[in-house]
């Protein structure tokens, strides 16, 4: 329902300085995962970095092609102020030759410039539509919304807060219909409340806008187009949230340490929390990450010294940001020390079923997961790859020991639903060992997978395979191949998904600008300690971090993706084209878009990249771009939208016929010095406060 025109003033964007070096607030920084990037990295291993291996591969590249532009040191990604590639912004697609008819995945148009507009841009002879906000009704009889009288109980009915991953998935018996399911990672609750709220009822009324929505939405008049069908005639709506049982499936299933109070068998979990993007599978349903689940926990007593080392690898500590245990016990460290153990894990939830109890899988380990994709291997196995969201963590694989039934029959289905129960857990070793480009162009390096388990044993020396599983990154760092070489320190691995045309897999690194940056690190608490400057005229040097991200391609060993090893490329190197260290896929750097930290991808079904960012360092809202992955085009960086004010781009998802692409919108207008009374922005302009929201963009008829 639209309201009466805006009325208040939105904030201006916030100066950005050293603390921030990009457009993320330090607001986000604190709700979203309680100032990770500000302490110190939780992997304290001495394991190779990736950050040296792909010097190797720029030095090298610099010496075949006679560059002048990249040398070792370069590569390490600095930032800088934006300054666009003259011939980019604004300008026609070179996809020019393509109808002004054709679908996304062919489409020509103009390219979307950097902008700090308080808007949804899309290209000229594009719309976009918002979908679902923030506290529109999912259930039948859910209440109306109205930010001034908020409940948990209203909450568990309502289309959550900060909508992050979405899927959209064939409806079961409406062939113009189909399912929207989608993630909600967090709360801003700092621009979420009126200062009416007292702290203790903020906290009840957050928990309950975290977890996932499933919403029936129709298709509109206008081709591309897409409407949230109303409660009384969505049967198959779902609110997932806090109450909501999960089984917990695999080999740590009702082990020790998944028992609690309330769960003394170790088998059924309460909710999921900091979902972050997910992916959906060749059986129909959606799989979504936890991220960074250490910060609801925290105790005014004394952690379990049992646990010390387990906590502190993964973030937990006393002074938990978000102060949960105040209104629950299960978030008390010193009440209930095995809780934790119960998040971190990838999730599987039945859209077409709302009655189906979701999953956790302990088979695909658990740590930050940003999500999870899956191909299917030649033969027929389901491959899952993974990504830990943390500075210095690790990429994963997992290959299903069954393989996928064919049909839709209850026997398929029901086999098809065990996969992700058993099989073998690996983690990834990268060396940038590329050959000369005249014997092998398609390749910068080498990697190995590292298996840490079975679904039957424990590779990692010392650890029992339950252990393995629930301390995934614990095992990581002690993990080997057989020459004694360990598994490869990442920068920030977000989403890492599989393209089903070329069957090559992308890494999007989203940054690292801390990479560099000395800490006064307090030993008896490594995890509340604090950052310092470095001490080279007390800020960091242009050389060591990595401000813009990059995006890694992955070619499995003869196209088998149950294969151990693989080659790898360094596809893109992001941030402005005009600087020396930016790379493009080999494409001519004067044509593209300026693009800054790649986190969630998508493919169309032509094998197009769809890159969505999050914490733009380059001075510009975060946004949506299309790659093309192959063809005279690969590399070519091109801006299909940009996001409002404050906000992160989400999703992204291209329908199966090119015609739609969706995007969440998540925190916008979080801002520093923002609140609900004083907003950094009114999107998407139906109340005079910001309301994340799902939005989808098509061509106008």
């Amino acid at each position: 329902m639209t309201t009466t025109p805006l009325h208040r003033t939105p904030l201006p964007i916030t100066a950005i300085g050293y603390e921030q070096r990009s457009s993320r607030s330090a607001m986000t920084c604190r709700n979203r995962c309680g100032d990770a990037c500000f302490k110190p990295e939780p992997n304290r291993t001495d394991h190779g970095h990736i950050r040296d291996e792909i010097a190797k591969v720029v030095q090298r590249r610099s010496v075949l092609k006679g560059a002048a532009a990249a040398g070792a040191g370069a590569m390490v990604l600095g930032g800088g102020a934006l300054r666009p590639a003259a011939a980019a912004p604004g300008a026609a697609s070179p996809l020019a030759a393509a109808p002004p008819t054709a679908d996304l995945s062919t489409t020509s148009f103009t390219t979307v410039p950097p902008n700090t507009r308080d808007a949804l841009v899309v290209p000229d002879g594009f719309r976009r539509d918002v979908v679902i906000r923030w506290g529109d009704p999912v259930l039948r009889g859910a209440p109306r919304f109205d930010p001034q009288n908020m409940t948990p109980d209203a909450a568990r009915q309502q289309f959550g807060y900060n909508c992050d991953y979405v899927g959209v998935l064939p409806h079961p018996t409406a062939a113009k219909k189909s399912l929207l399911v989608v993630n909600h990672e967090y709360t801003s609750d700092d621009i979420m409340f009126p200062a009416s709220y007292d702290d203790e009822a903020k906290k009840e009324i957050s928990m309950y806008n975290h977890g996932m929505s499933v919403v029936e939405i129709k298709r509109g008049q206008v081709a591309g187009s897409w409407l949230r069908v109303q409660p009384r005639f969505a049967p198959l709506n779902r609110r997932i949230h806090l109450d909501t049982a999960f089984e917990v499936t695999g080999p740590a299933a009702g082990t020790e340490r998944l028992r609690t109070t309330d769960d003394p068998d170790g088998r059924t979990v309460l909710g999921t929390l900091n979902n972050c993007s997910g992916g959906m599978t060749p059986w129909g349903t959606v799989l979504s990450g936890e991220e960074n689940f250490n910060q609801y926990f925290g105790t005014e007593g004394t952690p379990s010294s049992e646990y010390a080392a387990s906590y502190a690898r993964y973030g937990l500590a006393a002074a938990g940001s978000r102060g949960w245990y105040t209104v629950k016990d299960r978030f008390d460290l010193a009440k209930e020390p095995n809780e934790p153990f119960r998040f971190g894990w990838v999730v599987e939830v039945d859209p077409s079923d709302p009655e189906s109890t979701p999953r956790k899988h302990t088979m695909l380990g658990r740590f930050k997961h940003e999500g999870a994709n899956i191909i299917l291997s030649k033969d027929g196995h389901a491959v899952a790859y993974m990504g830990d969201d943390e500075r210095g963590d690790y990429l994963y694989k997992f290959v299903s020991k069954r393989t996928v039934a064919k049909g839709t029959g209850a026997n398929a289905r029901r086999r098809n639903l065990s996969l992700l129960t058993e099989g073998t857990l690996y983690v990834a070793r990268l060396e940038g060992n590329g050959y000369d480009a005249t014997t092998n162009a398609d390749c910068d390096g080498t990697g190995t997978w590292i298996p840490l388990a079975s679904d039957t044993e424990s590779f990692v020396e010392g650890m029992e395979l339950a252990d393995v599983l629930i301390d995934t990154r614990l095992a990581s760092d002690r993990a080997t191949t057989e020459a004694g070489d360990g598994p490869t320190r990442m920068d920030r691995p977000e989403d890492v998904e599989p393209n089903l045309v070329t069957g090559r897999v992308y890494a999007a690194l989203t940054n690292n600008s801390r990479r560099g940056t000395t800490f006064a690190v307090d030993e008896a608490n490594p995890v509340g300690t604090s950052m310092t400057k470095d001490s080279v005229n007390g800020e960091l040097t242009p050389t060591a971090g990595n401000n813009n991200g990059y995006v890694l391609e992955m070619i499995a060993t003869r196209g088998d993706h149950t294969a151990t090893t693989f080659r790898w490329k360094l596809f893109l190197v992001c941030g402005d084209p005009e600087a020396q260290e930016t790379y493009f896929g080999g494409f001519d750097k004067s044509q593209v878009s300026p693009i800054s930290c790649p986190d969630n991808v998508a493919f169309d079904s032509a094998g197009n990249l769809w890159v969505s960012t999050d914490g733009n360092a380059l001075g510009s809202n975060d946004g949506i771009f299309r790659v093309p992955t192959q063809g005279a085009q690969r590399g070519n960086v091109q801006q299909f939208l940009s996001v409002p004010r404050g906000a992160e781009a989400c999703g992204p998802l291209i329908t199966a016929d090119d015609k739609s692409l969706f995007v969440a919108v998540q925190h916008p207008g979080e801002l520093d010095d923002a609140s609900f009374e004083t907003p950094g922005s009114t999107w998407p302009h139906t109340d005079d406060f910001p309301r994340p929201s799902v939005a989808v963009a098509y061509r106008k008829a």
